[in-house]
């Protein structure tokens, strides 16, 4: 909320209803109004107690910009650059917390493969698609150096793990090729760590590219409850779609599109639907 994001985009980013959405962000206000919460920056003593809110922030505030591939949506184009900025802020202020490397990693990971996120007509592009001489070296590097700080301490935690995919993606820029099994292994890790949905749908996704298209809609077939959210249904028809499934394909890819996808997202399922047709 103080990121600036409206309490409709809020309850998508956590997966729940607009109303119970509301109700959470009031009672945190008469909660921190009760307790005479100052909001002041806070000593250094009161860091710890603090970052994992912090990083939370940071994470969901940096996954609404990933969404919009062309950044279209101007409530949430500052988002990149600025988690870009603040994470490497929170790096150099926390140089021994291996979740704050791995958290600026992440966002380094992505935005360097950011160049190469919209073809020529505007339409987003996966990342196994991507031009990767287009991405951005510097970043990719950086992400590398910070992941790799953030191993040697020994306690892997859950934004690590999520660099380690995007680092896995940026990994073909070297090999030619995208490790799908690696990176089905780190969601399988993550899926035991941080359960959450969205970590569901992409494990399913992954073990389809690795292991087949069947194999990855079994895993999809037991997440429940996301059947508005866009990327669930947009899988469903990746997967759909390598596995012979036409109809259901176009029936997800359809769904998907009536679920207002930004711009450049629109053009890609667009394609995609006429592709199958």
């Amino acid at each position: 909320m103080i990121c600036g994001l409206s309490t409709a985009r809020l309850a998508r980013a956590f997966f729940t209803a607009e109303p119970a959405m509301l109700q959470r962000i009031t009672r945190a206000k008469r909660k921190i109004a009760a307790a005479g919460v100052a909001f002041e920056v806070p000593g250094r003593a009161a860091w710890p107690e603090r970052l994992e809110a912090v990083l939370a922030t940071l994470e969901v505030a940096y996954a609404q910009a990933y969404e919009d591939a062309a950044l279209a949506d101007r409530d949430v184009a500052p988002f990149a650059g600025e988690v870009l900025r603040l994470s490497g802020l929170l790096a150099e202020l926390m140089p021994d917390e291996p979740e704050v490397l791995g958290l600026a990693a992440l966002v380094r990971f992505a935005e360097g493969r950011r160049p190469a996120r919209l073809d020529v007509t505007g339409a987003a592009v996966p990342p196994e698609a991507q031009d990767a001489t287009l991405w951005r070296s510097d970043l990719i590097a950086g992400a590398t150096r910070l992941l790799d700080r953030a191993a040697g301490f020994g306690r892997s935690g859950p934004r690590q793990i999520l660099a380690a995919v995007h680092g896995a993606h940026c990994a073909r820029r070297e090999t030619g090729r995208t490790d799908w099994a690696t990176i089905a292994a780190l969601y399988d890790v993550l899926a035991r760590i941080r359960p959450h949905p969205a970590v569901a749908v992409n494990r399913a996704v992954a073990w389809g590219e690795a292991y087949g298209a069947e194999a990855g809609l079994a895993l999809l077939g037991a997440v429940t409850g996301l059947d508005a959210w866009l990327p669930y249904q947009a899988a469903r028809a990746h997967l759909c779609a390598r596995a012979a499934r036409a109809p259901e394909a176009a029936r997800a890819w359809t769904v998907a599109l009536a679920l207002d996808p930004p711009p450049a997202e629109r053009l890609y399922l667009e394609r995609r639907l006429r592709e199958l047709a």
